[in-house]
């Protein structure tokens, strides 16, 4: 099982950024995957789910509004488009998988002008 994340950067707040989720090794169609974020000094938080065939999705307060989670289960990726960023949206984001409790090696959003 592993999953590679892309698409972090700097970006000024109010800009947008895309994240990627490549996933491999494992049915990718069949499972729930999630993004979680990390910042500086402060614990790992959940931001973002979305279901196997992706019927449901669930967002943290923070970001709801703002970041949408998609999946494409043909290219096997997992999305997280991110709009109207943050200073507050700094931090490492990771793709996690829960089914086989594995994390991607996470990916840099810094959100700054």
């Amino acid at each position: 099982v592993q999953l590679v994340e892309s698409g972090g950067g700097l970006v000024q707040p109010g800009g947008s950024l895309r994240l990627s989720c490549a996933a491999s090794g494992f049915t990718v169609s069949r499972s729930g995957m999630s993004w979680y974020r990390q910042a500086p000094g402060k614990e790992r938080e959940l931001v973002a789910h979305i279901t196997s065939a992706g019927s449901s999705t669930n967002y943290a307060d923070s970001v709801k509004g703002r970041f949408t989670i998609s999946r494409d289960d043909a290219m096997r990726t997992v999305y997280l488009q991110m709009n109207s960023l943050k200073p507050d949206d700094t931090a490492v984001y990771y793709c996690y998988v829960p089914r086989f409790k594995t994390w991607g090696q996470g990916t840099q959003v810094t959100v700054s002008s």
